[in-house]
């Protein structure tokens, strides 16, 4: 909504280790600032990271107690634990054997959650632990907070409503009567958006996804994670589009495919550590399932709306939603289990993170009642360390060096708290910062705005297009168009259509251009790396909107719908000129995939004798589907092949190593095989 997620207060300092291994009650050294623990931080709960030497010792005291000890097994980090009263200790990040090895290079597995009572002072357990030279990092685990109200409903539509008629629906891609209204999708300007004197919309102040959606309308090998509160994956028009994990059912109490999690099928309540995902608390607004339906409501199954990357009405045509669940009515996840959210997604497939939410911008205007965020990316990674590190994981291990994308794309919200620049994590410069504009290409009057924004797109302007005075539930088709983003909701835990407003809105607008551009990078068998494919989406959006501002000047709005007769804000267009990233273009993006990125390569194969692994090889080629296909081997005393139309099967036979060559109509590529007995190495192969 308006208002993006923020965490209460400011979190721990990264904690620097002292040499000396020994517990002795003197004081912090002044070089090192003592840990902060905010409001709203979990009472009794500690979060520390250990040193890569300590691996052992923790592996095998976490072996013997079956995952959860009170006890590391580290002499002097126990002694401190036993004096403070730690009752809990376990990994933060359960072991995925599919997933460990990678988790252990990344040092994630070093991460651990320590329980203590809660009347603990944690200041001073931390002060006490972060003596010990076993110990690289310490924070608190706050649990995140909504900036917004749950109160403050989304504007619903009736089925009715979806049928009014206010532009014509001519030249429109789908049958979904909601398209119609979808401006931010397919901007003709011919919207009833003028209000006493006020600009209306203006043609292409959009994300251009007519030009798109004539050569691509998504492909289910492309997961994105929405990190929100629960998609109602049973809304008519989100079923189709949702991941689902064939392996789990839903309230499973059994973790069937030994991934950590239980129950997990379509996703994961990371607030109440279930995989049962809840939508109906009366402190639930449908956040997460609006902003799910931008990304990829079904589209062409006539009804409901359309989203980006939806699919063309067949079966399996639209890219995945997988739901991380965040928020569960009155309550939020800790930072623990945020970190788990996002890992969680990278280990399970998803390639696109998308979060709208964050802190505040440090510029956050404090008049206006904001509590200002971390000051720089700096200040950020000491007061969040986990969090850093679980968005680096998920930006260099998701996807595949052999899949569309190698890494991952997180796309956060820029922040709603009408500031000069970012908040974070959006303006990390690893992931990607999506500030909003209205129908007109005006900045949205909330929207921050900065150097350290990526992107923008429409996220909707309810200041500037509302009745000064008029109360929210009065803002809707009774004053004609509001200018706000239409998408799927939730009503009484019924699946609704609704109008919201935000960064919030605009951030699923960037996910769903980047999952549709993933799509048909499917298509055209190209390969990018995450930095090249950011750097595409930045090369392939508009920037010259801004020749506009230098017309228009000045903007003025109504903040927060003011009372009627108040005096307008006046926003200066010349000060936001180039600090609202450039406005992302599906068209241009998908037009520009097949001359970028690489060529998809075919894996290389390592198996077990006496084993066999099967590889279809239409992935990898352009029209592969209609290939004929024919493999050599060069020595087929270590390894065998067959070919089944595109499916490529091979056989471990011994141990060694050989290459294939595969032909494909007139292409061909070369693989090598290694085959061994045992996984060998560490042992989590």
């Amino acid at each position: 909504m308006k208002k993006v997620y923020i965490y209460a207060l400011a979190c721990a300092l990264t904690a620097v280790s002292c040499q000396d291994n020994e517990w002795v009650a003197d004081s912090v050294t002044p070089q090192t600032p003592e840990i902060e623990i905010p409001m709203g931080a979990a009472d009794g709960e500690l979060l520390i990271k250990f040193v890569p030497e300590m691996s052992d010792i923790l592996d095998q005291t976490l072996t013997r107690a079956g995952g959860v000890a009170t006890r590391s097994g580290i002499p002097s980090t126990d002694e401190v634990l036993n004096i403070l009263g730690a009752y809990h200790f376990e990994r933060v990040f359960p072991v995925d054997p599919k997933t460990e090895k990678r988790t252990r290079e990344a040092g994630m597995h070093l991460w651990y959650i320590v329980r203590f009572d809660k009347d603990t002072d944690l200041k001073e357990a931390a002060r006490q632990l972060r003596k010990l030279g076993e110990i690289s990092k310490i924070q608190s685990n706050p649990t995140i907070q909504r900036a917004y109200d749950p109160k403050k409903k989304p504007l619903y539509l009736s089925a009715n409503d979806l049928q009014h008629v206010t532009r014509t629906s001519e030249g429109l891609t789908f049958n979904d009567p909601g398209l119609k209204h979808q401006w931010h999708y397919q901007n003709t300007g011919d919207y009833d958006f003028v209000k006493e004197g006020r600009a209306g919309a203006i043609a292409g102040a959009d994300v251009n996804c007519g030009e798109a959606w004539e050569l691509c309308k998504g492909d289910p090998s492309i997961i994105v994670a929405v990190l929100d509160e629960g998609v109602m994956w049973r809304h008519p028009d989100l079923f189709a589009n949702m991941w689902t994990n064939e392996a789990e059912e839903i309230g499973s109490t059994e973790d069937k495919d030994g991934n950590g999690y239980k129950g997990d099928r379509y996703g994961y309540n990371f607030v109440k550590n279930t995989g049962v995902i809840s939508w109906t608390s009366a402190e639930d607004t449908g956040h997460g399932t609006h902003v799910a339906g931008t990304i990829a409501a079904a589209n062409d199954n006539s009804i409901g709306v359309s989203g980006i990357a939806g699919g063309d009405g067949n079966p399996g045509s639209g890219v995945k939603i997988m739901t991380c669940q965040l928020f569960d009515g009155q309550y939020g996840a800790t930072l623990a289990a945020e970190a788990k959210a996002i890992k969680y997604a990278a280990d399970n497939g998803a390639v696109i993170l998308q979060c709208s939410w964050g802190y505040n911008s440090p510029d956050a205007n404090e008049a206006l009642g904001y509590t200002p965020g971390p000051k720089d990316e700096q200040d950020w990674e000491n007061q969040y360390p986990l969090e850093k590190e679980a968005l680096d994981y998920f930006i260099h291990n998701a996807g595949s060096p052999n899949g569309v994308i190698d890494g991952g794309l997180a796309i956060f919200a820029s922040g709603n708290e009408y500031a000069p620049s970012s908040s974070f994590p959006a303006g990390y410069s690893k992931c990607i910062s999506v500030s909003a504009i209205a129908a007109d290409y005006t900045p949205s009057s909330y929207t921050n705005y900065g150097t350290e924004i990526t992107l923008c797109a429409p996220g909707g302007d309810g200041d500037y297009y509302g009745t000064p005075g008029a109360a929210d539930d009065e803002f809707a088709w009774e004053g004609k168009t509001q200018g706000l983003i239409l998408s799927t909701a939730i009503k009484n835990g019924q699946p609704a259509y609704a109008y919201m407003e935000g960064t919030s809105m605009a951030c699923p607008h960037v996910s769903g251009v980047a999952a549709l551009g993933l799509s048909h990078a499917v298509k055209e068998r190209r390969h990018f790396k995450v930095a090249e494919f950011i750097e595409l989406m930045k090369e392939t959006a508009n920037d010259q909107f801004y020749n506009f501002y230098d017309e228009k000047v000045e903007k003025l709005y109504y903040y927060n719908h003011t009372t009627f007769g108040a005096p307008p804000t006046l926003m200066n267009l010349i000060e936001r000129k180039g600090k609202m990233g450039s406005l992302v273009d599906a068209g241009a993006l998908l037009k520009a995939i097949g001359n970028h990125g690489s060529d998809m390569i075919v894996p290389n194969v390592y198996l077990a004798t006496g084993k066999s692994t099967s590889i279809d090889l239409a992935r990898y080629f352009i029209d592969g589907e209609s290939l004929n296909y024919s493999c050599t081997v060069a020595n087929e005393n270590i390894a065998t092949t067959s070919v089944d139309k595109t499916i490529l099967t091979i056989n471990g036979i011994a141990d060694g190593s050989t290459t294939v060559t595969i032909q494909a109509g007139s292409k061909s590529q070369t693989i090598t095989i290694t085959v061994r007995k045992n996984a060998g190495g560490s042992g989590w192969l």
